[in-house]
C-alpha cells in the first residue's frame, strides 16, 4: 500500500495563503537543501527532492492549487502532472531550469547548450473503472494537456520570418570561461545570457512568448486490459512531452483505480460475496439464483449446509491479466434467523424442537391473549366469591 502523500504546503514549509513569489523561493530553497549531490549519505534526500518538485508544480499552477485547496490530493485526480516517481534527478533539474531560467545552484540552464538529444518529460494521469470493466476490459478516452512544440515557430521560439541568433556573450558556445586564482586557472561555466543554449531570440514568437512550447490538448483512446488490478499503471509510450534537440518524447503513465462494488469483494482473481438463506433452505437444500458480473447464475445449496460455509461458482470470477485464466466466484452462506414468525411457523418449530428434545423458551402469549385471560380469570374469580357469599348466607339462615 503506497504511503500517504504529505501536504504540499508542509513540503515547501509555507503557509496556505503564501504568494507565488513565496512559493517559488520556498521551492528553490527545498530543492537546494535536498539535492542528492549534497546529501549522498541521506537515502531520503532524493525522495524529498522529488516531493518538493511535485509540490511546486501544483502550488504554482492556479487551477491545480485551487482544486488542491478545496479537495486535497483527491482533487488532482484526472489532472495531468509530471511523473516525478519515474523522473531522474537530471530531468527534474532541467524542469527546474524551465521554471527559473537557471539550475538549482543558479548557474543557468545548461541542457540546451550540449547539443545532445534529451528525452522529454513523462506525464501522469488517473482513471477510475468499475469491477465490470475489470472483468470484460474497457476502452477509455484520456483527455489531457501537455507542453508541446509550438506550431507557430516550430519550437525555435523566434517569431516567424526571424531566426535565433548566436549569443553575443558566449559566441554560440553556450559556455563562458573566466580566469581565477591569479590567472592560474580557467573556470568554465554555463553562459548566463543564453542559459547554455548558444543562441538567443531577438524577436520572440507571439504564440509561445519565445519558449518554443505551448500547452496543447490531446485525446487518446486507451484500452484497459481485463483483469487489471487497483493501483496498476498503463504506460503509453511517446505521449509525454517532446525532448530538447528533437529528442524522443516522454511517456504517459495512467494510474488505474477500481471503484468499490456494492457486494463483491476481490481476492486476486476471485470474487467473494455473502448470500443470506433461510434455515429451511440450509437444512433441506435449495436451488437459488445469485448475481454475478456476467448476469444471474443458478447455485445449488446442498442439504445440511452450515452457516459460513463457502460454495463455488467456477469460472465466474475475474480473468488473470497475464494468463487470461478465469477466477471463481466464492459464495459464503449466511443463515438468517427470522425476527417474526407466523403462528403456524412457531407451532411447527416447537414440534421440531420437541422431536429434537431440545429445551426452548415457553410459548409467549400476545397482548390480546393476555388481556382475554385476565378478563376471563377475573370473571371466574368474582363468580366463585359470589357463590361463597351465597353459601355463607344459606348457613346463617338455617341457624336462625
Amino acid at each position: 500500500m503506497p504511503a500517504a502523500k504529505r501536504d504540499y504546503y508542509e513540503v515547501l514549509e509555507v503557509a496556505k495563503g503564501a504568494s507565488e513569489d513565496e512559493i517559488k523561493r520556498a521551492y528553490r530553497k527545498a530543492a537546494h537543501k535536498y539535492h542528492p549531490d549534497k546529501n549522498s549519505a541521506d537515502k531520503d534526500a532524493e525522495q524529498k527532492f522529488k516531493d518538493a518538485a511535485e509540490a511546486y508544480e501544483v502550488l504554482s499552477d492556479a487551477d491545480k492549487r485551487a482544486r488542491y485547496d478545496q479537495f486535497g490530493h483527491e482533487g488532482l485526480r484526472g489532472t495531468t502532472m509530471h511523473d516525478y516517481s519515474h523522473m531522474d534527478v537530471n530531468s527534474i533539474e532541467d524542469l527546474f531550469s524551465s521554471f527559473f531560467g537557471g539550475d538549482i545552484f543558479g548557474r543557468g540552464r545548461g541542457r540546451g547548450g550540449s547539443g545532445r538529444q534529451a528525452r522529454g518529460y513523462d506525464l501522469e494521469t488517473q482513471i477510475v473503472i468499475t469491477l465490470q470493466e475489470v472483468a470484460a476490459g474497457a476502452q477509455r478516452d484520456i483527455d489531457f494537456t501537455r507542453q508541446d512544440i509550438c506550431a507557430t515557430c516550430t519550437g525555435t521560439g523566434a517569431k516567424p520570418g526571424t531566426k535565433r541568433v548566436a549569443c553575443r556573450t558566449c559566441g554560440g558556445r553556450g559556455q563562458v570561461a573566466q580566469r581565477g586564482f591569479g590567472g592560474m586557472f580557467q573556470m568554465v561555466s554555463t553562459c548566463p545570457h543564453c542559459m547554455g543554449q548558444g543562441s538567443t531570440v531577438e524577436t520572440p514568437c507571439d504564440a509561445c512568448d519565445g519558449s518554443g512550447r505551448t500547452p496543447q490538448k490531446r485525446v487518446l483512446k486507451v484500452t484497459v486490459p481485463a483483469g487489471i488490478h487497483d493501483g496498476q499503471s498503463l504506460v503509453v509510450r511517446g505521449e509525454g512531452e517532446p525532448g530538447d534537440h528533437n529528442g524522443p518524447r516522454g511517456n504517459l503513465h495512467i494510474h488505474v483505480r477500481v471503484k468499490e462494488h456494492p457486494f463483491f469483494l476481490r481476492d486476486e482473481d476471485n470474487l467473494i460475496m455473502q448470500l443470506p438463506i433461510s434455515f429451511a433452505q440450509a437444512a433441506l437444500g435449495a436451488d437459488v439464483e445469485v448475481p454475478t458480473l456476467f448476469g444471474k447464475s443458478n447455485l445449488r445449496i446442498p442439504p445440511g449446509t452450515q452457516h459460513g460455509e463457502v460454495l463455488h461458482l467456477r469460472g465466474l470470477g475475474l480473468p488473470n491479466h497475464r494468463s487470461g485464466i478465469q477466477g471463481h466466484q466464492l459464495i459464503q452462506i449466511m443463515i438468517e434467523v427470522p425476527k417474526r414468525l407466523t403462528k403456524r411457523q412457531e407451532e411447527l418449530l416447537r414440534e421440531y424442537a420437541a422431536i429434537e428434545e431440545k429445551h426452548v423458551l415457553p410459548q409467549q402469549k400476545s397482548f390480546f391473549e393476555k388481556l382475554k385471560d385476565y378478563v376471563v380469570g377475573t370473571q371466574e374469580e368474582q363468580k366463585e366469591k359470589q357463590q361463597e357469599r351465597e353459601t355463607q348466607q344459606q348457613e346463617k339462615d338455617k341457624k336462625s
